[in-house]
């Protein structure tokens, strides 16, 4: 089957090999590259827990306009940790006693956006387009692509669509006249690379006396480890240690909507070549962390990364990975590094600014989407004491 329905304004594919190449490249959205083939079959073919499908908008003339990925993916309310669980198991409490989420039942969530990476990265619109209208298209048509399954009609509990960014607010807040209800999430923290650094030492020289007295320390304190950028061939060998590593940061998280799985990394290195990297840090032959990341145009995306916290603080593991996606990105002369949600602080130690996210939830019983916008109210970034290294202010806007 090469889609699961279509009428003259949609079409739903369920794998992405499916998508004919004239729609493909009559969409053009692959400069995005994690909305392009190469990527998204690589997330597909690793993540049998969840359900990928894909979403083709079209107008009148029967030109695709718009595109988005949908995932189905099982989300327990008990995975969230500590920030908010005083207000969650109060939220729950009530919801069980009320038979809306039964004990150990997950909810399952209809996403569209990117479940392992931050950033406007599920949605993809073609210019000169009412954006308002394909926002509206959008959400009768995810509605229409669960009314039409038997299966999904009975199991779906809930839409999201995220992660969008403030100046995209305008357009999104459309989706509340469906019901759908905004909340904001940790922010992404970006560094923007000055131009006129040629090398580390640039950046170095950029700061304020005290922080660069702190990198050069972590550099200091990391200089015992030994550093190892992974080819394809060799990441199936350090593979089971990379796992366990992720799973210690994995476990610390707010939430996850999903986990990642590692073997993906073969097939994105072996894809995207030495604009996938993966970085790992040894001591006396033993890892103790891993990161990874990928150039998308003229940014570096930190993705997942893996620490033994017994030595974190020994060896400045976390630090020195925050500095080495810095370095990377002034190598090849980036425009800057996304470092993604979680530890903002020391983030924005290194020069990194949030940038808001707003996510939009909406639960199937309208009962329930009442009560979920309450709760919804009181869920809040983490707040954050945010840092200004650089003695030249043009390097804080």
């Amino acid at each position: 089957m090469t889609h699961i329905s279509s009428t003259s304004d949609v079409e739903f594919f369920n794998k992405i090999e499916n998508i004919p190449n004239d729609i493909w490249d009559d969409l053009s959205c692959d400069q995005n590259v994690y909305l392009s083939k190469e990527y998204l079959s690589c997330i597909e073919k690793n993540h049998d827990s969840v359900s990928f499908s894909y979403l083709i908008l079209y107008n009148s003339k029967r030109r695709p306009i718009a595109f988005s990925t949908i995932q189905i993916v099982d989300f327990y309310l008990d995975g969230v940790n500590d920030s908010i669980e005083d207000f969650v198991l109060r939220v729950k409490k009530v919801l069980r006693k009320l038979g809306v989420f039964p004990d150990k039942k997950p909810i399952k969530l209809l996403v569209s956006g990117n479940l392992f990476v931050s950033g406007e990265h599920g949605v993809f619109i073609k210019p000169k387009q009412d954006k308002s209208q394909i926002i509206k298209q959008l959400s009768k048509a995810l509605l229409r692509y669960v009314n039409e399954d038997k299966n999904l009609v009975k199991s779906i509990d809930a839409f999201m669509l995220k992660d969008f960014l403030d100046e995209s607010l305008f357009i999104t807040n459309e989706l509340k006249r469906f019901n759908y209800h905004p909340f904001s999430v940790e922010p992404n923290m970006e560094l923007k690379v000055d131009p006129k650094w040629s090398n580390f030492d640039d950046y170095l020289g950029a700061m304020k006396t005290k922080f660069r007295i702190k990198a050069k320390k972590a550099l200091k304190q990391s200089s015992d480890l030994e550093v190892k950028d992974l080819s394809v061939e060799e990441i199936g060998g350090y593979l089971p240690d990379m796992i366990s590593l992720y799973e210690k940061v994995a476990k610390s998280a707010a939430f996850n909507l999903a986990n990642f799985n590692l073997n993906t990394y073969r097939d994105l290195k072996e894809k995207f070549g030495e604009h996938y990297l993966i970085r790992c840090y040894f001591l006396e032959g033993k890892m103790l962390g891993f990161l990874s990341g990928i150039q998308n145009q003229d940014f570096l995306d930190a993705h997942f990364v893996g620490i033994d916290y017994k030595y974190n603080r020994t060896y400045a593991i976390y630090q020195r990975m925050l500095y080495d996606y810095i370095q990377h990105g002034i190598h090849k002369k980036l425009k800057g590094i996304n470092f993604g949600r979680t530890a903002s602080e020391i983030k924005s130690s290194v020069g990194a600014k949030p940038e808001n996210l707003t996510i939009y939830l909406r639960h199937r019983k309208r009962f329930t989407n009442k009560l979920l916008k309450l709760f919804l109210f009181h869920v809040e970034p983490t707040p954050f004491h945010q840092k200004f290294p650089f003695k030249n202010t043009i390097h804080e806007k």
